[in-house]
């Protein structure tokens, strides 16, 4: 399973990914984000289920589960720069913005800003494509609703 996704991924001309290869790449990324401060605190765990519960109408459970594997995920997958840029190409910008205002909502899911965390949202949009603008938006739409 995850190797696939890597190679589908890591190919030079990477096709669209299928909707649970979607799924678990972009949960990956809210694994990594959630980890890059050295502590992936159970208010992160929580808000990532959260997230994939109302981005793909998972239940409890399944939320739980992808969450579980895209920590396995996170943990194998190649650098941010080229799991990122590949994910760019395999997504439509729009779903991209909407990726980057997940990731918002996981930073802030603990009530700091960590310099750590923003640095890699701050990369982790770049690489996507996703404009600083649109970016600064969904950090507003995020900060707004808690």
């Amino acid at each position: 399973m995850i190797g696939d996704l890597f190679k589908r991924l890591l190919q030079p001309e990477p096709e669209p990914l299928d909707e649970m290869d979607a799924r678990l790449a972009l949960t990956a990324l809210l694994v990594r984000l959630a980890r890059s401060d050295g502590y992936y605190a159970a208010s992160e765990i929580m808000r990532i289920e959260k997230i994939v519960m109302a981005r793909f109408g998972l239940s409890h459970d399944a939320a739980a589960a992808l969450r579980t594997d895209a920590e396995k995920v996170e943990a194998e997958a190649p650098d941010t720069v080229r799991f990122t840029r590949a994910i760019k190409d395999a997504v439509p910008y729009e779903d991209r913005v909407g990726v980057v205002e997940a990731l918002w909502q996981v930073a802030l899911a603990d009530d700091e800003r960590d310099h750590h965390e923003d640095a890699l949202v701050r990369l982790v949009s770049s690489l996507l494509g996703v404009s600083d603008m649109d970016s600064a938006r969904a950090r507003q739409r995020v900060s707004g609703a808690t």
